[in-house]
Formats: structure tokens, sequence, C-alpha cells
């Protein structure tokens, strides 16, 4: 049996730390990735992570996607390159019209029904057309304040609220990230930001909702979320971002989903980078109100980067396999950590 043939585009910190876990498993074989910068470009994958290749065939980066992109050349190709469906919606359509499977680690792709109907429409009827999967997934959303809740609430006869809360560390994730939730900033910045609407804070809220809502059957009629600067006493530094004493160190979100005008999905959710230098212990927490009761605690958090390069590694051969269309959590298999041959998922219908 031949190998899950995986392309990446992009290759910054989430994707090269994915294409690392990827290069451990059995039946994966990493083909090459795509990204625009120049200091990565023409250099092998192998070199960049500092793998030793041994028996493994050649993997570059290239700035050309059209020369790792192609059926004849991969099965999937990982997007991490976008948090948004809009912007994130050409490269999927790209990979899929070239008869290539798509998981992305864009946020809102995780259920991009919950506010570009159109768009997921599209994907789905693209995918079908040309025998695909599209997925999102992710560590959040993608399992921790969605479908772990979903996961959780399969106990209960009853439920009446769900609410989850993420206290997480920043650290791990690349300049993107740090350029969505404003670290660094001055709090009149931040506050600027939000007030003009150019502050994404954290990305994916309204999917976790909408997804949280289609596995129980509650239809949301409104869905609102707030955003708040956390400032740092301190200097603190991280991988891929600084925040200096009196700046933004993070960003607090908070959300809820309304079903007949009450709060039955709410979102809590303050990250910061080196939030031990705030004195801030991180953990994942979920309380599911109704009969019986579910509290589930976990500290310290699971970690944002490993945890999203788990998903995206663990779902991928499960994606290739699926049925054609846009799928979300929901849609697919239980995620379980994949210690087996990959290609024996992927291609058990061959």
């Amino acid at each position: 049996m031949r190998n899950v043939n995986v392309a990446l585009w992009g290759f910054g910190a989430m994707a090269s730390g994915i294409a690392k876990v990827l290069l451990e498993k059995e039946g994966v074989t990493v083909i090459g990735a795509c990204d625009i910068d120049p200091k990565k470009v023409g250099r092998s994958i192998y070199e960049l992570l500092d793998v030793d290749q041994g028996e493994r065939p050649d993997a570059f980066v290239t700035d050309d996607i059209g020369a790792i992109v192609d059926k004849e050349k991969c099965d999937i190709c990982v997007i991490a390159t976008d948090s948004f469906t809009k912007k994130v919606y050409p490269k999927i359509c790209y990979a899929v019209e070239r008869g290539v499977n798509v998981i992305t680690t864009a946020e809102e792709m995780s259920y991009p029904m919950a506010q570009d109907p159109e768009l997921s429409e599209a994907m789905d009827i693209l995918a079908k057309t040309h025998g695909v999967s599209i997925l999102g997934t992710g560590i959040n959303p993608g399992l921790m304040m969605d479908l772990l809740a979903v996961v959780l609430s399969g106990c209960m006869t009853h439920l009446d609220k769900v609410t989850c809360k993420r206290v997480n560390s920043l650290s791990p994730f690349g300049k993107l990230v740090m350029e969505e939730q404003g670290i660094g900033l001055t709090v009149d910045e931040f506050n600027q930001r939000v007030k003009d609407g150019t502050m994404a804070g954290h990305v994916g809220f309204a999917q976790s909702v909408g997804m949280i809502a289609e596995a129980v059957g509650w239809k949301v009629d409104k869905f609102e979320q707030q955003m708040s600067p956390i400032v740092t006493d301190v200097d603190r530094q991280a991988p891929h971002g600084f925040a200096k004493a009196g700046d933004v160190a993070g960003v607090n979100m908070t959300g809820q989903g309304y079903v007949d005008g009450q709060v039955k999905i709410d979102m809590i959710h303050p990250q910061q980078i080196e939030p031990q230098l705030g004195g801030v212990a991180t953990g994942d927490y979920i309380v599911l109100e109704g009969s019986p009761a579910v509290h589930m605690a976990n500290t310290p958090e699971v970690d944002g980067g490993i945890g999203t390069i788990g998903m995206t590694v663990n779902m991928l051969p499960f994606v290739v396999a699926a049925k054609p269309g846009l799928h979300t959590m929901l849609t697919m298999p239980v995620p379980r950590c994949v210690m087996g041959n990959y290609a024996k998922i992927a291609f058990e219908e061959e």
C-alpha cells in the first residue's frame, strides 16, 4: 500500500510543526511545502526542521503552489496560512479543483456555515464535484470549546446550558496570531482597533457556538461577543511576540449564543503570552447544566500549539478517507491519537 502524500501550504510555526510530526508517522510522505518567505524557498524541509532525511525522498519549500498541489503528486494539502474563511477560500478552491483533499487550521473553517453559509455551500458542491473532502480543525475551535462539550453531553438526559472556559497561553503561536491578538499594542491602540473592527482577537466563537447548537438541536437566534485587553505589569517575551509593561499581552474574549432569548452557550476565553508572568494558571473547563450536571476541569491547559498540530495530524488520514464534501468535526470520526499506519486509514476503501 502506498503512503499518503501530503503537501503543506504555508511553512510557519504551525505548518512546520505539523510537518515535523508527520515525518514521524507511518504511511505518510511529505512531498514539499509552499511559502513566500525568501529565506525558506529552495531549501530542504529536513534542513529547516533539523530532521535527518534518511531514506525519505527530497522535499523542498517552493513559492509555486502548483509545483506540489496536484492529484498526481499529493492526496491532501494542509493549509496553515489564514484564520478566516473568506481569506482561505481561494486556496481551498485551488487545491480542490486539482483533485486534492484539504485540511486547514483556519479557525473559521471549523464551522464555516456559521458566518459564511454561501461559501460553505460552494465549497461543499465543489468538493463533491471533484471527489475530495475539506475539513477545518484545531485545538480551539475544533475540540476544547466545542466538540469536547458535545461529547460530554452524551451522558445527559437533558441539557440546559453549556459554559466553556479556556485560559491559555499564546506563546506557542506564530506572528499571525500575535497580530490577531494585539500583542504589544498600547491599550489605546487596542481599543481603537476594537472600535474600528480591525481587532480579530480569538477567531472562532461563532463557529464553536454554531457547532454545539447543531449537535444538540438548538437554534441560535442571536450571537454576541466581546473583547477587552489583558494588560501586563511586566515585560513579556514569547518566541514570536513581545509586550512591554503597560501594554497588551493578550485579549479576554467572551461570547454568548442565545436560544429563545436566553444565553444557552457561554464562551469565556482569556489568552495571553507568558501568562505565568502575570500570575495566571492556565486550564480548560466545561460546565454542562442539566441532568446529570457535568463539570470538567483540566489544568494546565492543553497546549495550544501542540494541540492544534495534534488535531490536524490525527484527522488527516480520515479526511482522505471521508465521503466527498465539506465536513466539520461533527461529521468526522471521533478524533484519536493515530499511532498506526496512516495509509491503512486513508485508503481503507481502495
